[in-house]
């Protein structure tokens, strides 16, 4: 059975997470500090950057694409963990310019590239990679829910349009024998996005389950692959 988050929920957690204080200039994660840039969406926030970075199936000696980087931990963990091509993609502009700065603060500057784009827009049609991934904005809104900011895009997706678009443009740029990913969590409407999915010609197969307890309640974030039917 799907477990749907409340519209309300999800902002309350953002605004809880976002407001009253003053957010560092960093974080630690991973066994790292990472720099943090205002109008980012933390990736401390929820164990979702923490739990995909650590179980992602990088391709190691290949290449690599994050769709919706963020502060750059996924991307930067793809680099460091042994891919020589890594290019990741955030619609938000202050996103791309962390991404970054946290690739040069771990020293592979030299094999991060990071985009302004929405979706895969900056990209060529000849870009193909090894692995594709999103760790997408799970919480389903309907289509005239009123996005307010970027950091909102980072937890709504109106009527899973983008999860949609993903699935259809994604695999234009999956190298021969590249791999299709998400991230999402059982808050996510998983059979809109077995629909999306089917609609795409593809089937999604569970390829790990992690739970964490959160604040309010216990979380299962879940990697998915999408195959060809």
């Amino acid at each position: 059975m799907t477990v749907k988050e409340s519209p309300e929920a999800a902002e309350a957690v953002l605004n809880r997470a976002l407001e009253g204080e003053d957010l560092p200039d960093s974080f630690t994660l991973l066994g790292r500090e990472w720099d943090l840039h205002r109008e980012v969406f933390p990736g401390t926030i929820t164990a979702a950057t923490e739990v995909m970075a650590s179980i992602l199936p990088y391709p190691k000696g290949g290449s690599f694409l994050e769709v919706g980087c963020g502060t750059g931990v996924i991307a930067v963990t793809a680099a460091l963990s042994g891919c020589t091509q890594v290019t990741a993609l955030d619609i938000n502009d202050k996103a791309v310019a962390n991404t970054e700065a946290n690739a040069h603060r771990h020293g592979v500057a030299d094999r991060v590239r990071a985009l302004h784009s929405d979706l895969f827009d900056a990209l060529s049609p000849d870009d193909r990679f090894d692995a594709v991934f999103w760790n997408v904005p799970w919480t389903y809104v309907e289509d005239d829910f009123g996005v307010k900011n970027q950091l909102h895009k980072a937890i709504f997706d109106p009527g899973y349009q983008g999860q949609a678009r993903y699935l259809a443009g994604a695999p234009r740029h999956l190298a021969e024998g590249g791999r299709l990913f998400i991230g999402t969590a059982d808050l996510g409407d998983r059979e809109l996005l077995d629909k999306f999915a089917e609609d795409a010609g593809m089937r999604v197969k569970l390829l790990r389950r992690v739970r964490r307890i959160e604040v309010v309640r216990v979380m299962e974030y879940h990697l998915l692959e999408l195959e060809p039917k």
